[in-house]
């Protein structure tokens, strides 16, 4: 009588009728026995048994002492293993463990919260809608010098930046010739004030002609001490109206800038609208249209808001305008005529109207007493 060799561990494996194993089976059983057999348990503590094909019960997987085994039951405790975990990581599934105790597994797709924006992306559709707008202003830049298309004119607020303009470059000649002129005075300044000291020099060593040098000495003297007196006033009327064409009307005109980039964007995208609804109205064209009506409205209120930053800023200059060259132009025509006058005390009541303090030589640097 053969002896019946004593049961591990291992699981009896249907066969089919032609004595083959049955891989369906075999891969149902792996799988339900990977996601049913809790994690640390080991083989002695396991029982699996597989019934015949007349069983309702198959593939039946039993945690608990194996018989014959002293062991005493196991409480349900989970204590994942390295090596288990490193599986469960690389399957890319998820780990729930609820309160009962358990592991289970919930499979699918990691999803993030906040979808992570690619900056490349972002970057290549401001690309491509810079490179649209671009496209858009420069065809109608090129059909208004052609004569094809048209444009929104404001005629009064054009009148304006017109005189804007034309005003600017003649305050700029001014400016020029107000600079030079303040160069040429300067040298002829200079030229004076040696032509005294060499009037004194002459006046102490020749004797017979002491007077003589005396008077030319003193002359050149008060005629260069007047020259830097009106050289002050020249100095501080450049320095007025050079604020007043290089910063004041240039952030104007700068403005001006702005607003025509906006027309012309304003013009294209209202020629685009107008072609759209020229044409056919069907399923295709209707969003399209609806786009660039909304494209075409937001172009429109930033058109109007530069309109309307122009015409306040030109109001604001030409009042700025106004009271500065004013001051400017009394200030330069009292200097001047207290200086050719020979008038000193009128030309240094000048300076003290306008508030003008002369630099004396050498008053920027400190003393040697301030430096201590």
């Amino acid at each position: 009588m053969a002896q019946e060799s004593p049961k591990n561990s291992a699981a009896e494996i249907p066969v089919t009728s032609n004595g083959q194993l049955e891989d369906s089976h075999e891969h149902s059983f792996n799988r339900d026995l990977k996601r049913s057999l809790p994690v640390g348990l080991g083989l002695a503590e396991t029982k699996i048994t597989s019934h015949g094909f007349d069983s309702t019960k198959e593939g039946v997987v039993e945690a608990g002492p194996f018989p014959g085994s002293s062991a005493s039951p196991k409480s349900t405790v989970i204590s994942p293993s390295s090596a288990a975990a490193s599986r469960l990581a690389g399957q890319g599934c998820d780990l729930i463990i609820p309160t009962g105790g358990r592991a289970q597994q919930k499979s699918g797709a990691v999803v993030l919260a906040d979808e992570v924006k690619n900056p490349a992306m972002e970057k290549l559709e401001l690309v491509r809608k810079w490179s649209l707008n671009t496209y858009k202003c420069t065809r109608q830049i090129i059909s208004e010098k052609l004569g094809r298309g048209s444009r929104t004119v404001d005629l009064e607020l054009e009148a304006q930046i017109d005189i804007l303009r034309d005003n600017k470059k003649k305050y700029e000649n001014i400016l020029k010739l107000a600079q030079t002129l303040s160069t040429q005075l300067f040298q002829m300044v200079h030229t004076q004030r040696q032509l005294g000291d060499a009037f004194a020099d002459l006046s102490l060593k020749s004797l017979e002609l002491h007077e003589e040098f005396g008077y030319n000495a003193e002359t050149q003297k008060l005629l260069a001490k007047n020259g830097e007196t009106l050289l002050g006033a020249i100095n501080f009327f450049i320095a007025s109206v050079n604020t007043l064409v290089n910063k004041t009307i240039e952030d104007t005109l700068l403005t001006v800038k702005q607003y025509e980039s906006a027309r012309i964007e304003y013009d294209a995208y209202r020629t685009d609208l107008e072609e759209l609804n020229l044409g056919p109205r069907d399923a295709n064209t209707l969003p399209k249209i609806e786009q660039s009506q909304q494209l075409f409205q937001v172009h429109k209120e930033k058109y109007d808001k530069m309109r309307n930053d122009v015409s306040i800023k030109l109001k604001f200059l030409e009042e700025n305008k106004v009271k500065v060259l004013h001051n400017q132009l009394v200030l330069f025509h009292n200097a001047i005529a207290a200086y050719f006058a020979g008038n000193q005390k009128q030309l240094e009541q000048t300076l003290k109207q306008f508030h003008i303090k002369l630099k004396t030589p050498g008053a920027d640097a400190p003393s040697w007493l301030e430096e201590q």
